[in-house]
Formats: structure tokens, C-alpha cells, sequence
């Protein structure tokens, strides 16, 4: 379950809502003498609960499950380090390669959410705040003409299961190997 930031805010907004709801049949319960206490009792079980989920769930890397293939991964920065933004989660990731640029499009996972998803030759140019946190670093070298990429998240941690499917310096398929 990936949730967009509009919609954990919509669900935020919709938990303490219903949350007051509670709140006021608690009160109503007090002044009228309803005995709805485990009715109650229950209903903030609950709403603990679906906040606690709320909570936990976002934080939690999981694939995507979808086989698709996401939109272009656009350029964020140029310099020693190219930055990404994924399409998918909004998550910044930096890939540093070791000859000099990329002449083949390449497939590589998001390292945020592990969205599949490609970077061109020359991706589109957008301008956004780099996180400050970085997570460790991994490295992939391509078996056919050696070139190395390290890829690395911004902001947050490494997902999991990173892959690279093609070789941005050659282009071979499934040719990088984690070193």
C-alpha cells in the first residue's frame, strides 16, 4: 500500500475527524447516561489502531506491484552526482557513474520504493531541494564493458532490492552485477 502525500493528509484529516465524532458520543454518553461505554471503548480501539497502520505503513519499503515500466526518471542537479526524481513516489535518488556520460538510455529500480522506471540520455531538467540524509551507497559494474554506477537514496533509506537492467555506458541487457 503506497500512499501519496494527499492522500495520507486526506486520511489524517478524515482519522481526526472521526476521532471528534468519538469524542462528542463520549461526552453525550457522560451527560445522558447512554451506557455506550464499550461501544466507545471499542471505537477508539479501532481508531488507534487504523492511526498506528496509518503510521507504520508509509514508512515500510515495499515493491511495487506492478510489473510496468513507471515514467522517465527526470535529472534534478548535474554535477559530480546525478540526481532523479522518481514518478512514482516523489523519492530524490543520486546515481554517480565512472565514465563520463551516459550514451544509452538505462532501467534501473527506484532506490525510494523499487519502482522500475529509465533514465535517457538527456532527462528532463527540474529544480528541487536535495534532502540532506543520505543513505550508503551501492555500486553495480557491467560485466560486457566494465562501466560503474553507484546509486544511492536521498533523504531516506535504500530499498531493499535495488537492480540495474542495462548498462548506461553500452547498453547490454542484465549485464550489471553489484560489486
Amino acid at each position: 500500500m503506497n500512499l501519496t502525500k494527499n492522500n495520507q493528509i486526506i486520511l489524517f484529516t478524515l482519522m481526526i475527524i472521526l476521532s471528534f465524532i468519538v469524542l462528542l458520543v463520549s461526552i453525550w454518553d457522560v451527560i445522558d447516561e447512554k451506557e455506550w461505554i464499550i461501544g466507545i471503548a471499542v471505537s477508539y480501539a479501532i481508531l488507534l489502531i487504523i492511526t498506528i497502520i496509518l503510521i507504520v505503513i508509509p514508512k515500510q519499503k515495499k515493491p511495487v506491484e506492478s510489473t510496468d515500466i513507471v515514467e522517465e526518471f527526470e535529472k534534478e542537479l548535474e554535477g559530480k552526482l546525478y540526481h532523479f526524481k522518481c514518478p512514482e513516489c516523489d523519492g530524490i535518488f543520486a546515481v554517480k557513474k565512472s565514465k563520463s556520460n551516459n550514451k544509452k538510455p538505462f532501467t534501473l529500480t527506484c532506490p525510494d520504493c523499487g519502482a522500475v522506471g529509465r533514465i535517457s540520455p538527456s532527462p528532463a531538467l527540474v529544480v528541487e531541494k536535495i534532502p540532506n540524509k543520505k543513505s550508503k551507497n551501492i555500486k553495480f559494474q557491467c560485466k560486457n564493458c566494465g562501466e560503474q554506477v553507484s546509486i544511492w537514496a536521498e533523504g531516506t533509506d535504500l530499498y531493499a532490492e535495488i537492480q540495474v537492467y542495462s548498462c548506461p555506458y553500452c547498453g547490454e541487457e542484465q549485464s550489471m552485477k553489484t560489486v
